[in-house]
C-alpha cells in the first residue's frame, strides 16, 4: 500500500486555516484562567556571570586495538603520529621504513573535554575520544598521554587512560568472519571517566568584588525583574537592578565583603516565579512534539483525515495455441484503489492548559508526525498563541 500524504497534508492545512479563522471570529464566553507559573531556585535558572566551563581539544592516538585501527594504506597521518610518538620515548626509526608500517591496531582520535569552573591543579575531569581517520572500532583501546589545550594554546589537561565505548563491533569487521557483522551503539567514540588530569588552572576571584552579574538560561523580562526583586527583599543592604532580558546586576553588601560564597549560597536558593514563553518545540525528523504549559488556544475547529492509495498488479500468462508461431507472454493487469478515511471534525474552546490542549489533539487519533502539521495550521490561522520552534 502507497500513502500519499503530501496533497492531503495541503488539504488538511487549508481546512485548518479556514475553520480556524471562522472560529476564531467567535466572541463571547467565559475568560480564560491566568497560566500557573512554577516556582524555580535561582541556581536552577541562572549563573554567574563569568563562571563557566571551558572547552579543551586535543589529538592523540588510542592504541592496543585488535585490527580495528586505522588503515595504514589510507590513513598517512596516523603512521606519522605514531613515529612521532615511539621517538619521543627513545625509539629511533628509519624515515625510509615509514611506508613498510602496517599498525592496524593504533588509531588517530580527537580528545575533547570540559574544563569546569573552580577546577584546581591535580583535578579530574571526563573526556570523549572520537576517531577521526577509518577506524572500525576503538573498543579495547587505550588513550596514549596526550595534552589538551584551551583557545589560547596552553596546555590545561593531559589525558590517558583506557576507553570505554558502552558497545561493540563483531563479524567480519570486528575481527571476526563470514561476512557478516554486529553492532551495538557507536564504537568509534568513547570516554575515559576522569581521565584527564588538570595542569593548569583557569583564574576566577570573586573574593572582593563589589558588584556580581546573574546571567539568566533563558532571556525574559518578567523572571528577570522578579529575580532583582526577590534579591532586594533577602539581602540587606543591597542594590539589585534588573539591567535587561537576562541580566541582574546586584551590589555586595559591606557585611558580604570578602564572603562571595555566602552570599550567593543565600540568593542561588531563593525560590522566584519563572514566567515561561508559551513555547511549542517540533523535531519533524524525528515526530517528537513538546508543549510547554502556558499555550493557549482560541476556539478553533480542526478537521483530520487520510486518502490511502492501493495499487496492485496481477501477472497473466497469454499462451499462444498449440504448433502455432505465438510466444508465450506474461500481461500484467493493475488495478488502483482509492479509499478516504472517515474525516474527524473537532471544536476545541479556548484552553489555557496543556492538559486540555493534548486532550483534544489526541482525541483526532493523529500521529505525531500529523501534530506537527497541525500545529503549524494553527498558528498560521491566529489560533494558537505560542511559539513554533523547529529542531
Amino acid at each position: 500500500m502507497v500513502r500519499i500524504s503530501g496533497s492531503m497534508k495541503m488539504s488538511v492545512l487549508a481546512a485548518l486555516a479556514a475553520l480556524a479563522a471562522f472560529a476564531g471570529g467567535v466572541t463571547g464566553g467565559p475568560e480564560p484562567a491566568a497560566a500557573a507559573e512554577t516556582s524555580v531556585r535561582v541556581k536552577d535558572i541562572a549563573q554567574l556571570k563569568g563562571v563557566r566551563s571551558n572547552q579543551l581539544i586535543g589529538y592523540g592516538l588510542v592504541v592496543g586495538l585488535q585490527s580495528t585501527g586505522d588503515n595504514p594504506n589510507n590513513i598517512q597521518f596516523t603512521v606519522q603520529s605514531l613515529m612521532n610518538m615511539l621517538e619521543r620515548i627513545g625509539v629511533s626509526i628509519d624515515p625510509a621504513t615509514l611506508r613498510q608500517v602496517r599498525a592496524k591496531n593504533v588509531a588517530a582520535v580527537l580528545v575533547t573535554g570540559q574544563l569546569p569552573p573552580f577546577a584546581r591543579v591535580g583535578s579530574r575531569i571526563d573526556v570523549t575520544v572520537s576517531s577521526i581517520g577509518d577506524a572500525q572500532s576503538l573498543q579495547g583501546g587505550t588513550l596514549i598521554q596526550t595534552p589538551l589545550t584551551g583557545p589560547d594554546g596552553q596546555v590545561y589537561a593531559l589525558a590517558q587512560g583506557p576507553l570505554s565505548i558502552g558497545g561493540f563491533i563483531g563479524g567480519s569487521q570486528g575481527g571476526g568472519g563470514g561476512g557478516t557483522t554486529i553492532q551495538k551503539n557507536h564504537p568509534t567514540v568513547g570516554k575515559v571517566p576522569s581521565g584527564a588530569t588538570v595542569e593548569r588552572e583557569v583564574p576566577v576571584d570573586l573574593t572582593y568584588a563589589d558588584k556580581l552579574q546573574l546571567i539568566l538560561h533563558q532571556e525574559d523580562f518578567t523572571t528577570a525583574a522578579r529575580l532583582a526583586g526577590a534579591i532586594l527583599q533577602s539581602v540587606p543592604g543591597t542594590a539589585a537592578q534588573a539591567r535587561d532580558a537576562r541580566t541582574v546586576v546586584f551590589e555586595v553588601p559591606e557585611a558580604y565583603r570578602g564572603k562571595i560564597v555566602e552570599l550567593y549560597a543565600q540568593i542561588e536558593n531563593l525560590q522566584i516565579g519563572q514566567s515561561a514563553i508559551a513555547r511549542i518545540v517540533l523535531n519533524e525528523r524525528t515526530g517528537t512534539v513538546v508543549v510547554g504549559e502556558n499555550v493557549r488556544l482560541s476556539p478553533v475547529a480542526v478537521a483530520h483525515g487520510n486518502l490511502s492509495i492501493q495499487i496492485a498488479t496481477e501477472l497473466g500468462v497469454s499462451q499462444p495455441a498449440p504448433l502455432s508461431t505465438g510466444q508465450t507472454v506474461i500481461t500484467p493487469n493493475a488495478s488502483v484503489a482509492a479509499t478516504e478515511e472517515r474525516t474527524k471534525m473537532l471544536l476545541m474552546d479556548e484552553a489555557v492548559t496543556i492538559d486540555k490542549v493534548v486532550r483534544a489533539l489526541n482525541s483526532l487519533g493523529v500521529t505525531p508526525r500529523d501534530l506537527v502539521a497541525i500545529l503549524q495550521a494553527m498558528r498560521e490561522a491566529g489560533a494558537l498563541h505560542a511559539e513554533l520552534v523547529m529542531m
